[in-house]
């Protein structure tokens, strides 16, 4: 039975409980009976998506069952394709939108072998700002990873056709604060955007 996205949202309070660290990570250590905590049960219990079985099924899986999307929500997971060394794939739960190009994430088993880590950075580095291309918070280099990882898509824990994506666009206007009528300098608000676009 799927929580309800408020429920989800605040299964992921608890769990991740306000850590601010929107660089770096919060680590700790939780095994499983095999001795290493997988994302997947991780991703499970932040977001109370009931799905099982390898990272790479769950957005496949979730057709049908779960409302699905290319935008980014609290309590959602980020379903990663396989590539290069990560043949099974991986899952995260998103806790925190900076900004339309910018997330918050926990998850496990990412940098270091069964380790949590809660509130870390991963940017979208997709050219059309839809985030089917991620770079993701690396612990041992303290900084965020230089590969650029697939994304299948955002799983939201609804019912399929309940709620609609907002879209890049709709992210981008919920994200940017409110313009003032000042003479000052304009400020960029979406400065890692712009640099990717070459607009900067």
């Amino acid at each position: 039975m799927a929580l309800s996205p408020a429920a989800a949202s605040s299964a992921i309070d608890t769990i991740v409980s306000g850590d601010e660290d929107t660089g770096g990570s919060a680590i700790t250590s939780n095994k499983t009976s095999s001795g290493i905590l997988q994302c997947v049960p991780y991703a499970r219990r932040l977001s109370g998506i009931q799905i099982y079985g390898d990272a790479h099924t769950w957005w496949k899986q979730a057709k049908g069952r779960y409302a699905r999307g290319r935008t980014p929500r609290v309590g959602a997971v980020m379903a990663v394709r396989p590539f290069r060394n990560s043949h099974l794939g991986h899952v995260a739960a998103v806790s925190k939108i900076v900004d339309s190009r910018t997330i918050l994430l926990s998850h496990a088993n990412w940098s270091y072998p069964g380790k949590i880590e809660r509130n870390v950075t991963a940017l979208d580095v997709s050219p059309d700002n839809d985030w089917s291309e991620v770079r993701i918070w690396y612990g041992p280099s303290h900084n965020l990873g230089t590969t650029h990882w697939p994304v299948a898509g955002f799983i939201y824990n609804a019912e399929p056709g309940s709620m609609s994506d907002l879209g890049s666009d709709r992210l981008t206007q919920v994200s940017t604060p409110p313009q003032t009528k000042t003479k000052r300098k304009r400020r960029h608000s979406d400065p890692i955007g712009e640099i990717i676009a070459g607009t900067y």
